[in-house]
């Protein structure tokens, strides 16, 4: 027996070389860990209010490029040295110039669903996958309908909730879920799952769109999320539809709940509400009309590309997103903006050290002001449980609010003394 086969071959020395932080989506910082602050701070009152002061809002990396890359490379462009000055200045809240819709009456769970997919959006994907099921095999038509597709997207929105670990067991004797199993039969849901489509194969475009085969159906929920009327707050963050099957889209994130799946990065209001959203691909490209930023600035100069402009929306997002360059061209759209930061994405500016803010106790803070092409920039260092760094567009660290301290072990706040909170901190955890 050879010996190489038994013992397996020798493994050959792999050099290993440094990568940026940010050019490798396995070491993305994650921006959804757990909450330990809730901070309920309206942008145009100023009174305290309890809460939990225990948050963990900024994540810094112990190095992260400082240098300016553009292609594919997630990286942040870093403006060059700015001159900071300590400020307490209490400036005026923007006040806000758009309007929501009055209210209407409630409607029916399916009227909903058909302001989201439209009829015609179902007819396309009613066609594409009768048109599949012939291109597999000529004898053998598919022939869903219009009602059947309603009822299968309806039953997979029921799995989803319900959470059985195998489809087919909704029609077991043993496990049945009669409000599914009565709706379809186990080979006809099987069937359209099979051929289920949303575009012609054959127009396909070899390497031109990743997501040619869903592209429709994606444009087709932009649209409708896009018609929604957009509320004054708004935030930019990452989510994870969880998915471990084979894909060369699938992203691996550790820090956040589901650790595999396909990354999108959203757009949406402080109620959760989508306006905009963009499926990562593995390259984020420059905003049409805009510097090329980084892909992490790109992507947010992106999805706030339908906002209206000189109407005094705010809106936040964490670390990963936020930098100098990225603030200015909001700003200058009059889309006033928040978000934690890396230290060392402030170019020049020096906060006192972390053991220094430590002596002093909790509620701790700096704020430092510069000017930056034109636009007036606020950074704030707070110190809770650890060093908390921010920056914005429209908000300082004063006026400040007491908040209290949460207990996770009973749930409840305590009686400790309260913590002095800079409003910053308080409109980002909003």
């Amino acid at each position: 027996m050879d010996t190489s086969f038994f013992y397996g071959r020798e493994r050959k020395k792999r050099v290993m070389l440094a990568l940026p932080e940010q050019t490798s989506e396995d070491e993305l910082v994650d921006s959804d860990e757990d909450e330990e602050m809730e901070v309920q701070l309206n942008l145009n009152n100023t009174d305290s209010s309890d809460s939990d002061s225990e948050s963990d809002p900024e994540r810094e990396p112990e190095s992260e490029p400082e240098t300016e890359e553009t292609g594919r490379g997630l990286c942040v462009c870093v403006s060059k040295h700015l001159d900071w000055s300590s400020s307490r200045t209490i400036a005026p809240v923007p006040q806000w110039k758009g309007s929501l819709p009055e209210s209407t009456d409630v409607l029916e769970p399916m009227e909903y669903f058909r302001q989201l997919l439209s009829r015609e959006t179902m007819e396309d994907i009613v066609d594409q996958t009768n048109l599949y099921a012939l291109q597999c095999d000529v004898t053998k038509p598919l022939c869903v309908t219009l009602e059947e597709m309603e009822q299968f997207i309806g039953i997979c929105f029921y799995m989803s909730i319900h959470g059985l670990p195998n489809s087919r067991l909704y029609w077991n004797a043993k496990t049945r879920v009669e409000s599914v199993a009565s709706t379809m039969s186990l080979n006809r849901w099987e069937s359209i799952k099979r051929f289920l489509h949303f575009a012609n194969n054959n127009q396909a475009i070899p390497g031109a769109d990743k997501l040619y085969k869903v592209r429709p159906f994606l444009n087709a929920l932009l649209n409708s999320f896009r018609n929604i009327p957009v509320d004054e707050v708004l935030c930019v963050d990452e989510q994870m539809i969880p998915f471990k099957g084979k894909s060369n889209l699938k992203q691996y994130m550790p820090n956040k709940p589901k650790r595999w799946g396909y990354k999108v990065f959203v757009l949406a209001d402080q109620h959760g509400i989508v306006h905009n959203f963009e499926l990562y691909t593995g390259c984020i490209q420059p905003c049409p009309g805009h510097p090329d930023i980084g892909a992490s600035g790109n992507i947010v100069l992106s999805l706030t590309s339908n906002i209206p402009t000189n109407m005094s929306f705010k809106i936040c997002f964490d670390n990963w997103f936020c930098g100098v360059d990225l603030q200015v061209i909001l700003e200058k759209k009059k889309i006033h903006s928040v978000g934690t930061v890396w230290q060392n994405r402030l170019a020049g500016c020096t906060f006192t050290d972390d053991r220094t803010m430590k002596a002093k106790g909790r509620g701790t803070h700096q704020e430092k002001t510069t000017n930056h092409d034109g636009v007036h920039l606020k950074a704030v260092k707070w110190y809770d449980n650890r060093p908390v760094t921010l920056l914005s567009t429209f908000l300082g660290a004063n006026p400040t609010s007491e908040v209290q301290r949460w207990d996770k072990k009973e749930k409840k706040s305590t009686s400790d003394a309260p913590t002095s909170c800079p409003i910053t901190t308080g409109a980002w955890e909003v």
